[in-house]
């Protein structure tokens, strides 16, 4: 199936991975700072990878997560996976105990893959934060309360699969050791692969062919931990199918190298960028940490020719002193303000051209191409991209609207996810097989979508969900406060920026500082309220008519605020 062909024969990525493999077996598939993977090695180490589960009995169906950053090793780990039946559930690399824990129960993880460490994450040590006992366990079959299904733990070290030992000499600086006698070495797992001779590559076959198009491949969560936490199912057919009607809109050829910050983990970088470059053959540049000066010497050094991410990436990389200093000339396409010309990608976002997406529909569900946007279409999200139906329904009466009257939008298809996990499908979609998005906004007379944001109180910052039940949960959980509320408000290079309100109990004192840093010691970084608003009692909180919390009111109360200069 090449790109364009989204709608030809059923595959499996197995199917898919071969033949790209063969294809261009000497080409760049995936580089990062510390090392370059081609087709053929991708192919071959995910498939030595993949006897090594085969050998410790990972089969169909069996929940593997994947807690990796953005490199090498994380597409020869999800590959592995998938090509043999196993779901593959992608965990978020910037999770703390509360929200690691909660997923890898939620997603029935029977098997985990992980570094040990990054940054400042030890992964290791959150684990036995999470499950106590395993700092009493040895390696082996592992049974954790509060992890009932899961059995084993495996470690990556640095550079695990970057082909031809071309790891850097910065050795285990990112990813730490495996100093914990319940986690094995993912190393084990391929030397089990080697060791294993009824594990071989004709079995690796066998058990491939039985693996079907319709078979569940991925596991994705969109949202936060709590307030009806998302996990979407994704099959084999589904996601190729998408992903190669992506590469044949964006007219990737093997000849890009392609860019992007969007963290595999998330359906951006999963489908988006990670498996349109393989339908097409591509190069991906990714890297783990954005650093702007580290960027731009990527972007020069391996003549990237495509640019994608989200806006405040491309102002960063754009205002860095290096900037001038750097030959960019190869990068001719992109969404990135700054690294292009003016009238590729317009300092009016309301002029660039743009895409509607969730997880739920593997991606982006509306497309309006690369680039600038007529005035005629300012602000608009293009038309449903093939494999999907829209319309649009009253929130209230759930009746259909016409053309150009606003309601909630709902999409239907073959792209779409198969069901939410640990959800009834009834409870997902209805009879007739729509999803209710959440989002708001209207078909014209042509079918271009104009998108007005959320019906509900998501949040959507810097292209990440945050679910604001969860946060408001660790702000009351604080002993001085009485009332928190958390909404998102504009920001021109986020989306939006999540913000709080507060309200103390009688004679207790905290600062924002104080308030802000005990949340990111229980949520990622991203879903920290950036400012914190103080109000004298919870009657100053906006409310509606029946004393709920008026979310809409408070968005605009305090979008005020914060143009004023207010709160810490």
């Amino acid at each position: 199936m090449s790109p364009g062909h989204a709608d030809g024969e059923a595959q499996t990525i197995s199917v898919r991975l071969r033949q790209v493999a063969e294809d261009f077996a000497q080409r760049d598939a995936i580089v990062h700072a510390l090392g370059r993977l081609r087709y053929a090695e991708v192919e071959a180490e995910s498939a030595r990878l993949a006897r090594g589960l085969l050998a410790v009995g990972v089969g169909k169906g069996t929940r593997v997560a994947l807690l990796l950053p953005n490199r090498p090793d994380w597409l020869v780990a999800w590959l592995a996976i998938v090509r043999i039946g196993a779901v593959a559930v992608p965990i978020n690399t910037f999770f703390k105990a509360r929200e690691l824990g909660w997923m890898l129960r939620h997603a029935d993880v029977a098997v985990l893959l992980t570094a040990a460490r990054f940054l400042s994450h030890d992964y290791l040590a959150r684990l036995e934060e999470i499950a106590p006992a395993l700092a009493q366990s040895s390696a082996g079959a592992l049974r954790l309360p509060e992890l009932p299904y899961l059995r084993s733990v495996w470690v990556f070290r640095e550079g695990q699969f970057f082909g031809e030992g071309q790891v850097s000499g910065e050795g285990d600086r990112a990813f730490g050791e495996r100093d914990r006698p319940w986690a094995r070495p993912v190393a084990a797992l391929t030397a089990a692969a080697d060791a294993e001779p009824l594990v071989d590559e004709a079995l690796l076959r066998a058990v491939e062919a039985d693996v079907a198009a319709s078979d569940p491949a991925v596991l994705l969560y969109s949202s936060g931990s709590t307030a009806e936490p998302k996990g979407a199912i994704h099959g084999h057919g589904t996601l190729l199918r998408h992903s190669a009607e992506l590469a044949a809109l964006r007219e990737l050829t093997p000849e890009d190298r392609i860019w992007s910050p969007m963290p595999f983990f998330w359906v951006g970088g999963l489908v988006f960028s990670l498996l349109s470059n393989l339908q097409a053959g591509a190069c991906g540049l990714c890297e783990d940490v954005f650093d702007p000066e580290a960027t731009l010497a990527l972007l020069e050094n391996e003549r990237a020719t495509i640019a994608i991410g989200w806006p405040h990436f491309g102002k960063a990389l754009a205002e860095h002193p290096t900037r001038p200093s750097r030959d960019l000339s190869t990068l001719c396409r992109g969404n990135m303000p700054g690294l292009l010309p003016a009238e590729q990608v317009p300092d009016d976002p309301e002029l660039r051209a743009n895409a509607l997406g969730m997880t739920e529909t593997c991606g982006a569900h509306t497309w309006a191409g690369e680039g600038a946007l007529p005035e005629s279409l300012r602000g608009s999200f293009g038309p449903g991209i093939g494999g999907f139906e829209h319309r649009v329904v009253d929130p209230g009466s759930g009746a259909a609207l016409p053309p150009g009257e606003l309601g909630e939008i709902y999409v239907r298809g073959p792209r779409l996810m198969q069901g939410l996990h640990k959800r009834e499908r009834e409870a997902v979609f209805d009879a007739d097989g729509w999803y209710p998005t959440g989002d708001a906004g209207f078909f014209d007379a042509a079918g271009v979508l104009y998108f007005k944001g959320r019906l509900g109180d998501m949040i959507k910052t810097g292209g990440a969900n945050v679910s604001p039940p969860e946060v408001e949960a660790v702000l009351l959980a604080q002993a001085e406060v009485k009332a928190a509320q958390i909404v998102g408000i504009p920001d021109p290079d986020r989306g939006e920026t999540v913000v709080a309100a507060v309200v103390l109990e009688d004679g207790q004192a905290a600062s924002a500082d104080e308030l802000k840093g005990r949340v990111a010691k229980e949520l990622a970084a991203y879903k920290v309220p950036r400012r914190v608003f103080f109000f004298a009692a919870t009657a100053e909180l906006p409310q509606t008519d029946t004393g709920k919390p008026d979310k809409r009111s408070l968005r605009a109360l305090l979008g005020e605020r914060a143009r004023e200069g207010g709160a810490g």
